[in-house]
């Protein structure tokens, strides 16, 4: 079975960190992982199913997903300062393990996808969640993604951090 991509946008906190532990809870609050649902449809948005969670905690819903994992941004536990690419070279030569880490996009892939290293929500939809997505740039933006991995970018409106978007893929 392939892996499952998620996606989500979510309201900038005080950083990646905060941001990050702040949709996690929210996602797990909500029961939206596997093996609550197992298939999750993405987007999210406020008609998605909210069954509330069925386990004591997040490492506890971890663990009953098993090799699948949750499908979801719960199974993102660390976050990396350097770019997948910079990671993956490391990690080649330290043997360090990239799984449930999400990475920020370098300012070069930034430029590339979107000809800017502040993109808004609006350029991240129509390059990487359209119908022509699948013919471009964003195709390359989703393959780039290796699962049990995640990428993060930071929104931008009037030059301020608003948003943050992970995208991701399942282990299974």
């Amino acid at each position: 079975m392939g892996g499952h991509a998620y996606w989500y946008f979510t309201k900038y906190q005080t950083d990646i960190e905060t941001t990050l532990e702040v949709l996690r809870q929210r996602e797990f609050a909500a029961g939206r992982y596997n093996p609550v649902i197992s298939d999750i449809d993405f987007p999210i948005t406020s008609d998605s199913p909210t069954p509330g969670s069925q386990h004591s905690s997040i490492e506890e819903a971890m663990e009953a997903s098993e090799e699948e994992g949750t499908r979801s941004i719960l199974d993102v536990l660390n976050i990396s300062s350097v770019s997948y690419s910079d990671a993956l070279d490391a990690s080649e030569q330290n043997g360090m393990d990239l799984f449930c880490t999400t990475f920020p996009l370098s300012t070069e892939e930034l430029n590339q996808l979107f000809n800017t290293d502040k993109p808004t929500h609006n350029l991240i939809e129509a390059v990487l969640l359209s119908s022509q997505t699948y013919e471009g740039t964003g195709y390359e933006f989703w393959g780039s993604i290796d699962r049990g991995t995640c990428r993060h970018i930071v929104i931008y409106e009037n030059d301020m951090p608003t948003e943050v978007f992970f995208a991701g893929y399942s282990f299974d």
